[in-house]
């Protein structure tokens, strides 16, 4: 896919910037196309400034929280994928790999709602392979949430024992684990209400951080037993790792 800029000028693969300028163009198209709403511009300029304090690149406190994630997921009864618009605009193909591995439901969720986006959401997805994707009922939803995204589905999150929820509100976040769920995030900033709340927080950027968690599951399904699956999970330790993310953040930046 050609990056275009708003001069009209083509970005060229060799340019240093072209991954955050290819991603800064999906969300503006998303925008464009009705995907993504114009609020999501801004949450895009902020994780790319953290990305910039973790270095551009997947660090090991994130590759050991896709481990986790991937056991987690794995052993779910009922996972669910939870889509919002910059996420359908970022990575839609990925999203649906992910969900024919695990067997989970994408469902679509956004803060900004109205029916005619939700219903741009679930086509874009399926024009990017998936054959299902659900829409928040009205009458179904979850508890100790006051917004439009207390609204789920009956046969996705509101049965889901784990969810995905990348790029996600912390006080959703917070709510899902108030109802019993696990939560399983994607967030470039480790201070952040999402990434305190969640199950397991994978403190990355969402364009490297999925396509390793596809190539993780993957493995993990040839090679690990439910038992491996389970000790890699009471392994884990979301608050450590997030110091962990902390720590290598004021290291980078005291070394400049």
């Amino acid at each position: 896919m050609k990056v275009i800029m708003g001069s009209g000028k083509e970005i060229p693969k060799s340019h240093p910037r072209y991954i955050s300028l290819k991603a800064r163009n999906d969300i503006v198209l998303g925008v464009k196309t009705g995907i993504t709403s114009i609020h999501g511009l801004i949450s895009q300029g902020r994780g790319e400034a953290f990305d910039y304090l973790i270095g551009e690149k997947t660090n090991h406190f994130a590759v050991n929280s896709i481990e986790a994630a991937s056991s987690m997921l794995l052993l779910s009864k009922h996972p669910v994928i939870s889509v919002n618009g910059n996420v359908a605009a970022l990575v839609p193909k990925e999203l649906v790999k992910l969900s024919s591995l695990i067997n989970a439901p994408l469902e679509v969720n956004i803060f900004h709602a109205s029916r005619e986006r939700e219903e741009k959401i679930r086509l874009h997805l399926i024009k990017n392979g998936a054959k299902e994707v659900l829409l928040p009922q009205k009458k179904i939803q979850i508890k100790n949430l006051d917004s439009n995204r207390k609204y789920v589905n009956a046969l996705g999150i509101f049965k889901a024992d784990v969810v995905f929820v990348p790029l996600e509100d912390g006080d959703r976040t917070e709510a899902l684990v108030k109802n019993g769920k696990k939560v399983i995030t994607v967030d470039l900033n480790p201070m952040s209400r999402t990434a305190q709340k969640a199950t397991i927080t994978i403190v990355d950027n969402i364009t490297r951080a999925v396509p390793l968690l596809i190539k993780t599951v993957e493995s993990f399904r040839k090679l690990k037993t439910k038992n491996q699956l389970k000790n890699i999970l009471r392994d884990y330790d979301n608050k450590n790792n997030l110091n962990k993310a902390l720590h290598h953040i004021s290291t980078r930046t005291l070394s400049g």
